[in-house]
């Protein structure tokens, strides 16, 4: 029971002298001008894996900490802090402290070295109240989907008094296109696509046709007349 007991207490000790005690401030600027601003706030390793609090002045201690790589940071509501890399030897010597930018690889480590003790700044506030926009009448219609809706009325109301003082062959005109694309749309709807673009290639064909009639109708008394004078 006793070797047991001496094994412990080695162990202990052993354990103790592998693990260093991390110490740091964080220094009050105007961003953040003491702990009561700052509030409840710890400096974490790892996000949570070690921690240590922080005092009224700024110091912070995270204990026993093993030798390794860590990534330190600030768990706080308010305030966004740096986020800084921390290498742990096995020696005695002084842990090193690198800048860290979330997302990037730990290894190659970075050539630029911070002095230890760690000094932390508060850089910015976090801002989570967002103001309610007020409606906007001017910024509604600068929407291009609200101008093409504006623009779709006004014709549907302008359309009456448009086709009232058309001239009669263009108003006729007109309602022949819109009857053959509405039987386009309906040809297409159905499934009859075929049907659909025949009636779109057969565009102008029936105007041509009654020219040619025209002209062959005009021609015929020529012929005839030269004939009677014979």
């Amino acid at each position: 029971m006793i070797r047991l007991h001496l094994l412990f207490t080695v162990f202990g000790l052993l354990c103790s002298t592998l693990a260093f005690d991390l110490k740091g401030r964080i220094v009050w600027n105007e961003v953040c001008p003491g702990i009561n601003e700052l509030g409840q706030a710890k400096v974490v390793l790892d996000d949570g894996k070690l921690y240590g609090g922080v005092t009224r002045s700024g110091q912070f201690v995270i204990p026993e900490v093993p030798s390794g790589t860590y990534i330190l940071s600030v768990m706080t509501h308010d305030y966004a802090f740096e986020r800084l890399r921390i290498d742990v030897s096995d020696t005695d010597t002084l842990p090193e402290v690198r800048p860290y930018i979330p997302g990037t690889p730990l290894s190659p480590a970075s050539p630029v070295t911070l002095p230890y003790p760690i000094t932390l700044h508060p850089r910015g506030k976090y801002d989570f109240y967002a103001p309610q926009e007020s409606f906007n009448i001017i910024a509604m219609f600068k929407s291009p989907m609200m101008l093409l809706m504006l623009f779709t009325g006004v014709m549907m109301l302008a359309m009456p008094y448009i086709m009232k003082n058309m001239d009669p062959e263009m108003l006729n005109e007109f309602k022949d296109r819109q009857a053959k694309m509405q039987n386009i749309q309906s040809s297409i709807q159905n499934g009859d696509f075929k049907s659909g673009i025949s009636a779109m290639l057969d565009d102008g064909k029936p105007a041509a046709s009654s020219g040619v009639s025209k002209a062959q109708s005009s021609a015929t008394p020529r012929n005839k007349g030269k004939g009677k004078r014979r």
